[in-house]
């Protein structure tokens, strides 16, 4: 297993988290480097690491993550941060407004890019629905408004060993770390 790895976020939680479920030091990797657009979650993942693999030319983790609204035909999708940048949680809310069907599925998409530029694919994937108001300060980003399946909280109401033990993003960390340790 290794000591630390370089990890194209500069998201404090999604450090803090990967560092948790991982055991090792994560180091952001200090550039941002613009993404293809593609609704297709997997093929942005992959580029995005390629990309920061050429400029960096070591070993490192990116991560790619969408947020399917079933009543908006698969938006906001891989463009979520966009969404959420423009209109915040409250606004992806009213999206919803009139929606019957408030489900969801977040999925985190992790391309490992290895000392030889070899890529190797871990996803996670979870249902659940988007609640009428936000609730919860724990957590980043949509956590406040995302409700698991089977639960009654959002990803923000749950402290961080809740979350960590069934989110997206710990499902596919921990794909990645059983990798990593054989």
């Amino acid at each position: 297993m290794k000591n630390k790895i370089v990890f194209s976020t500069t998201n404090a939680g999604k450090i803090a988290e990967a560092a948790q479920i991982l055991g090792v030091e994560i180091v952001p990797s200090g550039l941002e480097i613009p993404e293809i657009q593609s609704l297709d979650s997997q093929k942005v993942a992959l580029q995005k690491a390629l990309d920061y693999y050429k400029e960096l030319n070591t070993a490192l983790l990116v991560e790619d993550v969408s947020l399917v609204f079933k009543a908006l035909n698969g938006l906001p999708g891989p463009y979520i941060n966009d969404f959420s940048k423009v209109l915040g949680n409250s606004g992806l809310i009213r999206l919803l407004k009139n929606a019957t069907d408030r489900t969801a599925t977040a999925i985190t998409t992790l391309v490992y890019c290895d000392q030889a530029g070899d890529t190797h694919v871990f996803q996670g994937i979870i249902n659940g629905s988007i609640s009428a108001q936000e609730r919860g300060t724990n957590g980043f980003g949509w956590d406040p408004i995302f409700i698991p399946e089977g639960h009654d909280k959002t990803f923000a109401e749950m402290d961080n060993v809740e979350k960590n033990s069934l989110s997206m993003r710990a499902i596919a960390l921990h794909k990645f770390k059983s990798w990593l340790d054989k």
